[in-house]
């Protein structure tokens, strides 16, 4: 993926599946290409070289920046973007009454977009992709401009997607993502992305023996394949001394 012909590529050597039931976090410093890569999931974006497989008809999408500068009351744009999808406006109502509620946006369900703080638009957003019970929600930093206690409920929406076998991807600088124990972490480093393991799998702790000179790519082929490096050390210190390289967690 990249922003014109000569311009360098935002994307590269990314590969990676979601299955029904997961829920993957992508990570990375910004500007690295997360936004990018969410995009080219939802299918705002065509990839220019590769594709997307297998995408869900079905998706709930929640950009970074919700749009709240548009003619429309709460109420008339949900609808107006649930239709577009292809949703029943029975549906739409339904879903539409039983989310405003659970988000405490009821009241303001006639109101015009333009006159909602910022928490309440985001809700707005959030609304608008779970109408419809989406096979695939992407959320681009849904914490943004929410309160406490609306933050404190994403985390379960996204457990209560997963048990009906949805799958999640998001993104998040803030930290709330911990509290998905079961996440996958998709690490974005210079536009290639590195699949790691969930930290609530179980793990085992093994010892490699390689010869010194060889030390370096090793470690690096592990960490390539999504181990973690507790440390590099030499054989004496494995005997019982101490590690020489402490703190060589990846």
């Amino acid at each position: 993926m990249r922003y014109g012909r000569r311009a360098p590529w935002v994307l590269r050597g990314v590969t990676a599946a979601l299955d029904p039931g997961q829920v993957a976090v992508v990570l990375g410093r910004n500007g690295v290409g997360k936004s990018t890569l969410l995009r080219a999931a939802v299918g705002l974006l065509r990839p220019g070289r590769g594709a997307v497989v297998d995408r869900p008809r079905r998706i709930g999408w929640v950009p970074e920046r919700f749009p709240a500068d548009q003619p429309f009351t709460v109420r008339s744009y949900v609808l107006g973007m649930a239709s577009v999808r292809g949703i029943p406006t029975a549906v739409t109502t339904a879903d539409l009454a039983r989310w405003a509620e659970r988000l405490h946006l009821t009241p303001f369900l006639d109101t015009a977009l333009l006159a909602l703080s910022k928490g309440s638009a985001q809700k707005v957003c959030l609304i608008q992709a779970l109408i419809g019970d989406p096979a695939l929600l992407v959320l681009d930093e849904p914490w943004e401009g929410l309160d406490a206690t609306i933050r404190d409920a994403i985390p379960l929406i996204i457990t209560e997607i997963l048990a009906r076998g949805g799958r999640v991807l998001v993104s998040d600088h803030l930290g709330e993502t911990a509290r998905l124990p079961d996440a996958r972490h998709w690490r974005l480093v210079d536009g290639a992305l590195a699949v790691e393991r969930g930290t609530a799998e179980e793990e085992y702790v093994v010892e490699v023996a390689v010869a010194a000179a060889e030390a370096s790519s090793a470690v690096a082929r592990l960490r390539a394949d999504g181990h973690r490096v507790l440390a590099v050390r030499p054989r004496e210190a494995a005997d019982g001394g101490e590690p020489v390289t402490p703190g060589a967690a990846s």
